[in-house]
């Protein structure tokens, strides 16, 4: 997609001041060429019926506009939202491996934590690629097949069995929930209606003519600026996992402490009275 290929391959900085360059040079540029192609005193005469027409078009292209702001914001709130789910419960089922026979147990803690490294150390990088990481899924799935093979004897393992399914299918959902947002969530017909509406938009004041050429430049560069500044943060929290402002993998790094090496025996028990 071209939003990502531009994402990784240009800082943001740098984005924002093309972007506004961009906004800026098509709408001066065009207001002053009509300008001084037209004249002032034919422009004028547009400016009743144009103004209400561009009133029109502002409203329409603002409410598409914060319909997508709002939209990704969400996405990028629902996105972090299944991180710090997907690694707690990681944590909880390396804390349930502790009712497991130590074998099983040892077992589960180690591929928990081949799995939370493989998140972070692989698949935190495919996902700014908008991919999945083949060795993350690998490993889920053996972490899967461990949990599946899990002995169940007596009342209290079916229930341990049953919890750590219940996580088991949380870590699932939450991962699926972070790779359907690392390629954006905004459709790329809605993209193309975004930037042809910013070429109308944008376009328009090419339409009116006032008689003072300083306060009309300023007053269209505003109008290009404010459109580019509520589209950079549109572009960069569509695609949580790229560029310089992604969500971080931080809340896997308190799941890595409940797994090995640090916890390879069971806590200490208080001793008894």
């Amino acid at each position: 997609m071209p939003l990502l290929r531009a994402l990784n391959t240009i800082p943001v900085w740098p984005l924002i001041v093309g972007l506004l360059a961009v906004c800026e040079l098509y709408s001066v540029g065009l207001m002053l060429l009509a300008r001084r192609r037209l004249g002032f005193d034919r422009l004028k005469l547009n400016n009743e019926v144009a103004g209400f027409k561009f009133s029109v078009i502002g409203v329409l292209y603002a409410v598409l506009l914060a319909f997508v702001v709002i939209a990704v914001w969400e996405n990028y709130n629902v996105t972090e939202s299944a991180i710090r789910n997907e690694a707690k419960a990681a944590g909880d089922m390396a804390q349930l491996s502790y009712a497991l026979p130590e074998s099983q147990g040892e077992e589960m803690r180690r591929l928990l934590d081949a799995y939370v490294k493989e998140v972070q150390q692989s698949e935190w990088g495919t996902m700014a690629q908008g991919l999945p990481s083949k060795a993350a899924a690998d490993a889920l799935a053996h972490l899967t097949q461990a949990t599946i093979n899990m002995q169940v004897g007596q009342m209290r393992d079916l229930a341990v069995f049953q919890q750590a399914l219940h996580l088991l299918a949380v870590i699932e959902d939450n991962r699926n929930e972070r790779l359907d947002s690392a390629d954006g969530s905004v459709p790329m017909i809605l993209w193309l209606v975004l930037i042809a509406g910013a070429v109308i938009t944008l376009g328009y004041p090419a339409f009116f003519g006032t008689m003072n050429v300083v306060a009309q430049t300023l007053m269209t560069a505003t109008l290009a600026a404010l459109v580019a500044l509520i589209l950079v943060p549109a572009i960069l929290l569509d695609f949580p996992f790229t560029g310089e402002v992604v969500l971080s993998s931080a809340p896997f790094d308190e799941a890595l402490q409940q797994m090995p090496p640090h916890l390879k025996e069971p806590p200490p028990q208080p001793p008894s009275p």
